[in-house]
This record gives C-alpha cells, structure tokens and sequence, in this order.
C-alpha cells in the first residue's frame, strides 16, 4: 500500500505534541510545542506576576529559578533598562505585589555594571515606597550580596530624604517584617542625620521612647559589645509622642481622641483596642483605600459597617472614586479577592464571619473595573476564549490563593464591558459552556468557573469553534498558560486556516496567565500578541493592539 506522507508531515494541520515544521518551537512544560518567550517578555511576565506558588506543571522553586537566570541575563545585557521597566511596572501599581519588583531591584544591585547599580540605588525610594518594601529589599540584598559603601548610602538616604513627618509614619506604620526591623537597618546603613528631627527620629527607632535623655547603652557591634552614647536630641514629632501615649491608654475614648488629633493609623492602636467599634469608627475617617479593602470584614463583624449606616456610605464612595483608586495604586487583583472573600462572609483563614452588605460588594465590583488604566472600545466582534483546563487550576496569580482559570475569567469580563459585539468561550480539549455575561457580580462568575471539571488542553478550540460555527470574528483573545498540547492543529494554523476562509485580518491575542517561559502567539506574525495577564494596563493595551 502507498505511504500517505501528508499524513506524516504538514504543513497545515500539525498536531501540538510535535513542533511547526520550519518554526523555532520549543517543548512546553506539558509535552506540547509552543513559542520561548524572550527574556524582555519574561521580564515582564515576572514583574507582574511572579513566580509564588509555582504553576502545575513547575514546582515554585524551579519557576523561580528560571525567571531569575532571565531576568539577570537582562541585567547583563542592558542593567539600566530593566530598572527603567521595573519601576515603570511598580509606580503606576499595574502588578499585583510589589515585591517581585523589589526583588529585581536587589538583582540590579549585586549583577548589574556601575551605571545599572547606580540606577537601582536612586530608584530605591521610589520602588520600596513603604517601610515594609525596604525590609523586602533589605532581605534580598543581604542575601544576594553584601552591604558595599553604595548599598549602605542608597539605604541611609531612604531615611534622611524623607519629611519628618512622612518618615515618622513609615517607623510607626511599618515596624518590622522578614526578620528585620528599622533599627537593625539603621545599624546597618549608618545613615548620618544633619537636622535635629531626623536625629530624634532614629534615636527613636534606635533606642526607644527615652530617646530625648543621655544615655548609655550596650550594644553588640558586629560580635562586640561597646557602650554607645546618645546624647539628648530634639523633640520626637507628635505622631510618635502619640503612639507612646496610646500605648498607655486604659480606655478606648483615650484612643480615639488620638486617632482624631493625631491621625494615628490602625498599627500604631494596641491590639486590646482593636474590637472597639469607636476606634475603627475614628480610624476610618483617614484610612488608606489600601487598608479599607483589606478591613472590610473586620469592620462589618464588629458592626460598623451595616445596611444604611454612615459608615457604609462612606466606604462606597471611596470604593467607587476611579481617581482616588489610581492615586492609591489599588490594584484590580487586590480587588477581586476582597470582593470574592467579602461576598462569602468568612476570611479564608481564621474565625472571623460577617454577614455582607450588598451596597458594599455592588461597590468593591465597581471598583475592580475602575482599577484597570482606561479602556477604548474596540467596536468589533471579538471572541474571549478562556482555557479552563487542569493545569489553570493548578496554577495561582502572584503567590494568591486565586487560580489562574478563575482570575482569567474576571480580566476577559473587563474587556466584555467594554465592547458591543463580545462572545465569551471556555475550552479544555473541547468547548466548555460558560454562561457568563459582563452584567454578573464577580462572586458569580468565579463561582461558575471554580465549578466546572478539569480537563486537557487544546488552545485551537477557539478558532476551530468560530471556523465550524461560520462566526465573523475581528479578534480572538485567549486567557491561557500556554501548556497546551491536546489538539490536532497547532493553534497558529487554525487561525491562519480561520484568516483564509472568513477573516483575512482577523487579530488574535495571548493572555499569559502565568509567568513561564512560553506562548502561542507567533513571533513572525504581525497579527497575533502577547501580553501578561493581570497587568493593569492590559487590556488597554489589547483594545489598542485589536482596533489597529
């Protein structure tokens, strides 16, 4: 019988476990062939998303490794470059978690050349904006490399650029984390103060609330005790005054007069004072928007925050402030899980329940969309196709108890919002039916994803299911990790097979889910994307790249 060789090499149909004849595909991480992501695009996926909890094919440790060989492969290459992006990534808030861009930073210190080292060293304060970033970024550099003079004067300056008053709030605010504390930073950066309000301040954090008498100390400098002599200095500003004050309080009236005259925030008030609805009352007037969304649950328990109350109100309007919501760097992902955690009337950990207030998770649903950069409609039917299959399950978005299938459901319904014409698919090695439309709550949807079974992965279904269904389709948008390996046609050649027949410019775009080195979207085609998935600018940037 004679040989059917079309059978055994195609150019047109090619099944995902062997690569495109011809093409630079690499094997994925689930048996599948795909497209490396360079390491720029690493870069970015790690920015955003991390590499915390692994993914379900890689194990977090290996992930991490990975990205890390990258990223200082970037270093090595253009070192001032990646510092450009990592705070480009960090100051407008688009990653869930700031700590990855700390991280990249600690990598520019110890690998980078003397011009990306002394870009990293100013970029300092403007990536570790907090007290708790510095201790991140203190616990990388000392674990990557040692405190060199330009390290210890880039932290030192972290302290004494800062207003008094600014620099007060980060001691009392952010008083240790990962095992350091601000004076064991001090003991290491040595910073020289020239006025007498930074003086007090660090004497402060050095030495207590006897900061302002003479006094002799022991203390162990590197393995030997010396006696230390801090003479008396200026006065503390009044925000420290008033968290040793409240530390002395014996009743909660006491503490909230401080709250109101002081503005002293939530870590500064003794625990003991903490289930007192006045105090949370007082605090609320000047909360970050930041630490009301974290606090939602906390204040509904105790009953401050209730149907009708002020204090509701109050909540969302700020909830539902775009502008206040940007300037805070709130960041969509932080949003959806309190919004998905709220709903549900209990906190993941812990015993704390409440009853939700529907004012309250209408406002956080609001707010999810408001956090996303501003979104111009595309105004032509567009397919989102959202790979639910096992291995989306087994992976988490930045070190988050949410799954990747679950989290792609809520960034494809930012786009569905916006635009006229939208379908919404889920695929595994099949079509999946959602049921999910842009006007349900975020607890709704999550819930309708999180429920449906595992399966394998074949990320042409999109295009095969809009080539079947005869469906005029201007852009496809798949949300995937790119592990698949199921289908029978690569899914670059069921778009090119879509384009011939329907579609000639049709546009197709790859959501990364997760933050492994691979993607469908082909490099030598100028019609098809990738973007990182959960970055705030993204669909943004889709919009502008579909309507183009």
């Amino acid at each position: 019988m004679a040989t059917n060789y079309s059978r055994l090499f195609s150019r047109r149909s090619t099944p995902q476990s062997q690569p495109l004849p011809g093409s630079a595909q690499v094997p994925n991480s689930a048996g599948g062939f795909a497209w490396a992501v360079d390491d720029w695009q690493r870069l970015d996926r790690f920015l955003v998303l991390g590499a915390e909890g692994g993914t379900y094919y890689v194990a977090e440790s290996d992930l991490v490794k990975q990205n890390h060989h990258a990223v200082v492969r970037c270093i090595r290459a253009d070192g001032t470059r990646v510092v450009r992006r990592l705070v480009e990534v960090s100051d407008s808030g688009r990653a869930p978690r700031n700590d990855p861009a700390i991280f990249v930073l600690a990598l520019a210190t110890a690998h980078g050349d003397e011009a990306a080292r002394a870009a990293a060293y100013a970029a300092l304060p403007q990536v570790c904006r907090t007290g708790t970033h510095l201790f991140h970024f203190a616990e990388y550099a000392n674990a990557l490399r040692g405190w060199g003079r330009g390290l210890r004067k880039a932290v030192a300056r972290w302290y004494l650029d800062r207003d008094p008053r600014d620099l007060a709030l980060q001691v009392v605010k952010y008083q240790q984390r990962d095992g350091w504390s601000h004076a064991d930073v001090l003991r290491v950066a040595h910073p020289r103060p020239a006025d007498r309000e930074h003086q007090a301040i660090l004497r402060w954090v050095l030495t207590g609330p006897d900061a302002l008498d003479f006094r002799i100390v022991k203390r162990r400098v590197h393995g030997v005790e010396r006696e230390m002599t801090y003479a008396p200095v200026g006065a503390l500003p009044p925000l420290l005054e008033a968290f040793e004050t409240a530390k002395r309080a014996t009743t909660a009236g006491d503490v909230v007069k401080l709250i109101r005259d002081f503005n002293l925030p939530r870590e500064a008030v003794p625990t003991q004072w903490l289930n007192d609805v006045a105090v949370w009352d007082a605090l609320l007037a000047h909360m970050p928007l930041t630490a009301i969304i974290r606090n939602l649950g906390k204040m509904t328990n105790l009953g401050l925050l209730k149907p009708f109350s002020v204090a509701a109100k109050f909540v969302v309007q700020r909830l539902t402030d775009e502008t206040a919501l940007r300037r805070a760097r709130v960041h969509p992902l932080a949003v959806l899980l309190a919004q998905r955690t709220y709903a549900q009337g209990r906190g993941d950990k812990g015993s704390l329940k409440w009853t939700p207030v529907p004012h309250l998770v209408d406002a956080l649903d609001a707010a999810f969309y408001a956090a996303f950069q501003n979104v111009q409609p595309v105004g032509r039917p567009l397919l989102l196709a959202l790979d639910v299959s096992g291995s989306m399950v087994g992976s988490r978005i930045a070190g988050t108890s949410l799954a990747a299938r679950e989290a792609s459901a809520a960034m494809a319904l930012v786009t569905a919002a916006t635009e006229p014409e939208v379908h919404i698919v889920g695929f595994t090695d099949g079509l999946v039916p959602l049921d999910i439309t842009p006007k349900q709550r975020l607890d709704d949807v999550l819930k309708r994803i999180s429920d449906l079974p595992f399966g394998s992965t074949d990320c042409a279904q999109p295009m095969l299911y809009a080539r079947r269904e005869r469906l005029r389709v201007a852009g496809f948008v798949t949300f995937t990790d790119s592990e698949t390996w199921a289908g029978n046609i690569h899914p670059s050649q069921a778009l090119r097979d879509y384009r011939g027949e329907f579609a000639p410019d049709a546009r197709a775009v790859v959501v990364g889910m997760t933050s492994n080195g691979f993607t469908l979207a082909d490099p030598d085609d100028g019609g098809m994307l990738d973007v990182v998935g959960f970055d705030a600018a993204a669909p943004a940037v889709i919009a502008d790249f579909l309507r183009s």
